[in-house]
């Protein structure tokens, strides 16, 4: 039971109360935020606290953890309430500006709410960190503005497992490695892309300026807008009512890219809950109408995307089939599957090393064979969905990782294969959007590799690390 009374914040007892639920249920973190009547209840400031408390805490556990198990003569003794608490004040101690004295009191006071008897414990860990760890933690971040940092001080900063900052590094550099690394425990921003279906763009613009969000409009994405002030949204029916979607730019890029120049059937792997249905919807049809098609092997999500069509207004352009796209080589397919597209969009089920900071708890589920296993995957369902492409047809991989074996290494192995030999690599800049726009193809110039592929990277203030891979099949 918790006190009535307690010497913590109100945020701060609402992310300890949130942080423990999560632990018990082994939930989302912010799944179980929004559910949180006690969080809903705060002022909007004291909410950003509260998120900012979790998704930190919940991203840097593990090393949370062993900074704190560092500083006890038994670990393994202390509860597992007591160590959401002391997880909660590290994590503040040691990342956010509070002043040493406060979050270490209010870290106090979060563990006397749920143990008495461990008060005097807390304080001393906590004073531990504040004045070992803390001081290493600045300077590292001070390090990384500058040229002379190293993955140990990455790793700090980040709270990253070492062993993935190190592949990070391996895979796209040091300077690639610092932004991710820089951004990882920042808030993302949020950016949201007008379902012309619903909404009329100036009159979006209208009303997220009325619901006082600070939208800036995005020139080189029609339609797109970044919040200053996202918090709002969530309070209003336009997500609800689909009359925008949220997507980080990156990914609304992918759908730009694979947007066709001219009418055609367009073939979605990997749909989830529609979010880029409409964003291919939205990319193609102001100019043409295009059908797409979209599969996913989970049926909830099939069930959600196609409610959510229906609420966008799409249902009449958009499909939402179950099939595990491994089977889209097979002869027994759907009916509404067994033909060719113009356009076959491969989202990939990957790491989602590029979009860790939207889900804290990625970074420790991550294993080196898991990274492997999904690799081949990936690569099975790019072969299998090759299949669908129709003669001078486009096929586009995407993943929302910034691992070249999820990325480069799969489309390199697909072109070497049997499924790949009718397929050339054509750079991203070269898609028709980015003919039509010469504001958009400067956009997609600035992130292409030496190879034509898009890779973004994560950045402060910046969108999501994403890839994408544009390939032709010969007439």
């Amino acid at each position: 039971m918790v006190p009535r009374v307690s010497g913590a914040s109100p945020a701060r007892v609402a992310a300890l109360l949130t942080l423990s639920e999560r632990r018990r249920r082994n939930a989302r973190v912010r799944d179980i935020e929004r559910m949180s009547k006690q969080v809903g209840s705060l002022s909007a400031a004291d909410r950003a606290l509260v998120t900012r408390l979790l998704m930190g805490t919940t991203s840097t556990s593990s090393l949370l953890d062993s900074l704190i198990d560092e500083r006890l003569r038994r670990p393994s003794s202390v509860e597992p309430r007591v160590r959401d608490a002391l997880q909660l004040a590290a994590f503040e101690t040691c990342y956010l500006d509070t002043p040493s004295a406060v979050a270490v009191s209010q870290g106090v006071e979060l563990v006397r709410m749920v143990s008495p008897h461990a008060a005097g414990l807390a304080n001393a860990v906590l004073r531990r960190l504040a004045s070992e760890v803390r001081p290493r933690v600045e300077t590292a971040r001070d390090r990384c503005t500058g040229e002379a940092f190293d993955e140990s001080d990455l790793v700090l900063v980040s709270g990253l497992p070492a062993w993935l900052v190190s592949r990070i590094v391996a895979d796209r550099g040091m300077g690639f490695a610092r932004d991710l690394c820089l951004a990882q425990l920042e808030p993302a921003p949020v950016c949201v892309a007008t379902n012309a279906a619903r909404q009329d763009v100036d009159a979006l613009e209208a009303l997220l300026r009325e619901g006082d969000m600070d939208p800036v409009a995005v020139p080189e994405l029609p339609g797109s807008f970044v919040l200053g002030r996202p918090a709002p949204l969530h309070a209003t029916k336009l997500v609800h009512h689909v009359d925008l979607v949220v997507a980080d730019q990156s990914a609304q890029l992918v759908c730009r890219i694979a947007a066709p120049s001219e009418p055609c059937e367009v073939l979605e792997v990997g749909q989830g809950r529609g979010t880029k249905s409409v964003l291919l919807a939205a990319a193609v049809g102001a100019v043409h109408p295009t059908l797409v098609t979209g599969v996913d092997s989970v049926p909830y999500k099939v069930s959600v995307s196609a409610e959510r069509m229906g609420r966008a207004g799409l249902s009449g352009i958009v499909t939402c089939l179950q099939l595990d796209a491994r089977e889209l080589a097979s002869t027994d397919l759907p009916a509404g599957l067994d033909r060719s597209f113009g356009v076959v969009l491969v989202d990939a089920p990957c790491s989602g090393t590029g979009t860790m900071r939207r889900h804290p708890e990625s970074p420790s589920s991550l294993t080196e064979r898991g990274i492997s296993d999904l690799a081949d995957l990936q690569l099975e369902i790019l072969s299998a969905a090759a299949s669908r492409v129709e003669p001078g047809g486009t096929l586009v991989y995407s993943t929302c990782s910034v691992l070249r074996e999820e990325d480069e290494d799969v489309v390199a192995a697909f072109l070497a294969g049997d499924a790949g030999r009718d397929y050339v690599l054509s750079p991203v800049v070269e898609a028709p959007a980015c003919a039509a726009s010469s504001q958009l193809a400067s956009l997609v110039a600035k992130s292409q590799t030496p190879d034509g592929c898009m890779l973004t990277a994560p950045a402060q203030g910046l969108g999501d690390g994403h890839f994408c891979a544009r390939l032709v099949r010969r007439g």
